[in-house]
Formats: C-alpha cells, structure tokens, sequence
C-alpha cells in the first residue's frame, strides 16, 4: 500500500490487489516505528495519521525478574514525533488507502488472488487473479510481490528462498486492561519465561514466548498450567488469566527467518516479508517494509513514468540497497532468539541478569542508541518521489 502511494502519488499507474474484502487482521504487528512516521511528516500528512486512534510509546522498559531496565528511549531521536506508535495494521492500512485514493492513478481492487504470472518470451509481463465475479488479467512493466512470507508472487516466479531457521514460536493473546496496570508497553523476563505486553488502551496484546514446536507439549500439561505460567510471568494481570477458556483465544505465530537469494527475476520484484521474513523480535517487520518500499519508489519511478519493462539492473538496486539492513537485523534477531531458547530451557529457575542487560542498566546511555536501532534502524530511507499534481 505505501508503494501504490509512493507511486501513484508520483504520477505512476499502479494496481494494488488485495485477497480479503477488507484489511482486519487480528493479531497482526500493530507497531508504527518513528521512521514510519518521520515518512507521514516527510509525505505531509502526519497531522492527519495522528488523528487515527493510536498510543503512543516513550521509552521501551524491560523487567527482568522484577528489575526494571530501560531498553530503548525515544525521546531523544532526530524525527518529528519522537516516539514509537501502537495502531492497528488495519488502521493503517486504511489511512494509506485514502491518502492513495486521491490520486487517480491509483487502484485497489480488492478480493483479488493472484494465482499466475503471464510470461512473455523470457520475461513476466502481467499476471491473472480469481475475483468474486470471475477471473481477471492484469498486464504490467513490473509486478511487486508484496505478499508476505508465504508469497504466492516469489513462488510463482520460482524465486530461491534461504531459511534462515527461527528457534521460537510465539502466542498470541488479549488479556483486559485495568486503570490500576502499568501505563507501559514492556517485556517481562521472568525466571526464564518470557512474554511482551503491549498496551492497548484497554487492554494488553501479549506475546508470550515458546520453543518452536512445544504447542502440543503446552496444551498437554492443560490450560490450567498455561494460565499459571502467564500469572507467574505477568505479575499483575494473574487474576485475568482464566479469562483466556478456552485455546480459541491464543492465536500461534509461527517465527520464520528466511530471505531470497535474488529479489527478483525479469519483470518481477518482491520486497517486505515477501523478500525477507522477519522475526518479532523488535517489531520491525512492517517498518522494513515500509522502508523497502520507500527505496523501491525512489529508484524505480524514474523509469516507471517511461512505461517500459523495468531492466534486471535496476531491480538488482532494490535488493542491493535493502539487503543489507535486512540482514543486519536478522542477525541481531537469530541471536536474541538463541538468547531466549537458553532462558526458556532453564524455565521456572532463578536467573542472573544477563550481561546486555547489566550493561544497558550501567550505562543508561545506550537505551538511546538502543532505540535509535529498533526505532530508525539501518539505512532509513527518505522519501525522494515527487508528487504530480493536477494528475489527469
């Protein structure tokens, strides 16, 4: 969506095709990092996004067996808004919808599945999706697979996915909010158990961190084990717990680090998860994204305006210029996740504080540079495509 903008706004013809009648996910990412909305001061319209329903983070606490550590403080980063944002992704998705909206060479149409790319000679010129009323083909000089980490698009255009291996799943879940809780969005490390509590107004989106693959073993041992494990954890919200019945209500994201060897294949470029899959560690999933997205527009749109296929060489670009933040931060997250694996085989057993943790504690400093790497990240893009006015 933040490239149907990017482009449509530079005066690019682009279709955006959407699978699902709407944009509500539940338990999708809902962090908007401040290099997200440095790109709505930089567009213009960051009055306007704040308008949208949203909380807004200040520092990033980590409690580590009831001490308390400050992680990240963004109150000191070079951004407009000084601060990490909490709205939802279909929120979002929809404010970046109007924003493309107003520009006619926009369009979203949605309940649209690709299902196969349309090859000419040795290149991808188009592709064909299943609608409500029949099947539809769309031509096109590139198409951007934008799909997600199981991308039909880098599928299709038999693109080589390296996994990377992620060692933790997470859950997913909601537990109410009272006025009384901590007004914070926070990890807890408790006796190595570890959960991520982000607040949602009334009330907590939790994450609560598990070995890959011991979902079975954890509704063996009951629900009733589950919830004493989340009291024990938690610190606070122990008396919500059996508000969560039934397994219903924990949702299970399956932590995936992967990446293409090659983003792309004549006439065809994947960018966000579709090229990259990230971890949560850090909610910086949708932030790349953006980011990647933001590069894309700016290299690409000069030769887009031509309508002509978009040569390997540019595309070569894209990945060159992006690949690289990408991989620092999948590093950084295959690392803190062996981290997490130690804490969690040592489940329910008093732990020392880590040696990061002693260090950012010590030298408090660091929670800056701390933020400015999960806030701004490696390589922040800016937005360098022109709006065309007046568009006919």
């Amino acid at each position: 969506m933040m490239l149907g903008l990017l482009l449509a706004r530079a005066g690019i013809e682009v279709i955006v095709l959407e699978k699902h009648a709407d944009f509500f996910r539940d338990f999708r990412g809902d962090t908007i990092h401040p290099s997200t909305i440095q790109l709505m001061h930089e567009l213009g319209v960051l009055e306007d996004f704040l308008k949208v329903p949203h909380q807004e983070v200040k520092q990033m606490i980590a409690q580590f067996n009831g001490i308390d550590i400050k992680m990240a403080d963004f109150t000191h980063l070079p951004v407009k808004k000084k601060v990490l944002g909490l709205m939802p992704q279909w929120d979002f998705l929809n404010f970046l919808f109007e924003q493309a909206s107003q520009y006619p060479s926009f369009q979203l149409i949605r309940e649209a599945k690709g299902f196969e790319l349309i090859k000419t000679g040795n290149r991808f010129t188009g592709l064909k999706a299943q609608t409500p009323t029949g099947e539809i083909q769309i031509d096109a000089n590139l198409i951007v697979g934008t799909d997600g980490r199981s991308s039909d698009i880098r599928r299709l255009a038999g693109l080589k996915v390296v996994d990377t291996g992620a060692p933790i799943d997470v859950l997913w879940f909601r537990i109410p909010k009272l006025t009384t809780d901590p007004q914070q969005t926070f990890g807890k490390f408790q006796n190595g158990r570890i959960m991520v509590l982000l607040d949602r107004a009334d009330y907590w989106q939790c994450a609560y961190v598990i070995i890959k693959g011991d979902l079975e073993k954890i509704k063996t041992a009951g629900l009733a084990q589950f919830q004493e494990e989340l009291a024990a954890t938690s610190g606070f919200f122990g008396d919500r717990v059996k508000e969560l019945d039934s397994w219903d209500h924990v949702k299970l994201l399956s932590v995936m680090i992967d990446h293409l060897e090659h983003w792309y294949t004549d006439g065809v470029l994947c960018i966000g998860d579709a090229a990259h899959a990230m971890s949560p560690v850090g909610g910086v999933g949708i932030n790349l994204a953006i980011q990647d997205a933001v590069a894309t527009a700016n290299i690409l749109y000069p030769a887009l305006r031509y309508k002509q296929p978009i040569p390997n060489e540019l595309l070569a670009k894209v990945q060159k210029r992006r690949a690289f933040p990408a991989s620092v931060i999948q590093r950084v997250q295959v690392n803190i996740q062996k981290g997490m694996v130690a804490m969690k085989k040592n489940n329910g057993q008093q732990q020392k504080l880590p040696w990061m943790f002693k260090v950012i504690k010590t030298l408090p400093i660091l929670s800056r540079a701390l933020a400015y790497f999960v806030g701004i990240g490696v390589r922040p893009e800016h937005v360098k495509t022109p709006e065309v006015k007046n568009q006919k």
